[in-house]
């Protein structure tokens, strides 16, 4: 999640210089030549079912397709605070449908680490100044569209964990970025008639080629990692890392500035995720 804040900040030079729907093209793409031979089927695999097929699609459609839309177009038609305030209960939503479909038991301490990262990711989005805000029924549309994306969001986490199950987390990685190739293309296909690639700067495709292995490649591999070992309604807290690591690279490297009640809201953050991380009791019989 942090690797995942940092590519979001420094992404902002590629939406500026590459149209948004072509860029998330060029993504997957380039995900596709890094990873041929994660999609191998290792020896040891049992052959996939019906349903972890689908368990793939829909993990791509959500998480990779359908939140980037989602998210682009509602951010658009909202204000920054809006979309971050509702993009703070991503971890809640996370957590719920854990609770739902995975019938993972979350204890308090689990929801008090829930809490503290809604609360703080709720007065970071309130610091921000925000002149540019539309009224009336855009901004109704795109606060929908916003927390449609936090669905989808939490519905990666859980169907992830589902996942992680069955494949390994390389092999899951491969495939539901060649799944979101195969859904990018059309989109894909129609930004980059007429584009005039030689206006893009050298610069710009190292930045893409680090956005692409970034957003395909390490961080969906280490997030599936991750949830072969601890629950999602757990991982679903990690998510407050997203904003606090792109807030921190838009100080060091893009010269923006944190206020007094921003560094407190970090500080809440960084203590659901301490919470949500420190061991449990241990009883007799080895059970925490």
């Amino acid at each position: 999640m942090s690797l995942v804040g940092s590519y979001v900040a420094l992404s902002k030079p590629l939406v500026a210089a590459i149209p948004v729907l072509l860029l998330a093209w060029l993504r997957f793409g380039i995900g596709v030549l890094a990873m041929p031979h994660w999609l191998a089927k290792p020896a040891s695999e049992a052959p996939m079912s019906r349903s972890t097929k689908g368990l793939l699609f829909l993990e791509s459609f959500l998480g990779n397709f359908l939140f980037t839309i989602c998210m682009l177009f509602g951010v658009s038609l909202t204000t920054a605070v809006s979309a971050g305030i509702i993009m703070a209960t991503i971890p809640t939503a996370v957590a719920l449908l854990s609770w739902l479909f995975l019938r993972e038991r979350i204890g308090a301490r689990v929801w008090a680490a829930i809490a503290l990262a809604v609360i703080g990711i709720g007065l970071f989005s309130m610091a921000k100044s925000d002149q540019t805000a539309p009224a009336g029924q855009n901004a109704l549309w795109g606060n929908l569209l916003v927390f449609a994306a936090v669905l989808c969001e939490a519905a990666y986490a859980v169907i992830g964990k589902k996942l992680t199950g069955s494949l390994s987390p390389k092999r899951i990685t491969a495939l539901i970025n060649l799944w979101g190739f195969a859904l990018m293309t059309p989109f894909g296909v129609y930004a980059a008639w007429g584009f005039d690639f030689s206006g893009v700067p050298a610069p710009m495709w190292l930045l893409l080629l680090f956005y692409a292995l970034a957003a395909s490649v390490w961080t969906v591999w280490l997030w599936m990692t991750g949830l072969k070992t601890i629950a999602a309604a757990r991982a679903g807290v990690f998510t407050v890392m997203l904003p606090i690591s792109a807030a921190l690279v838009g100080v060091l490297f893009l010269g923006e500035s944190l206020s007094g009640l921003q560094l407190f809201a970090f500080a809440l953050c960084l203590a659901g995720v301490l919470l949500a991380t420190l061991p449990g009791r241990v009883t007799a019989d080895g059970s925490r």
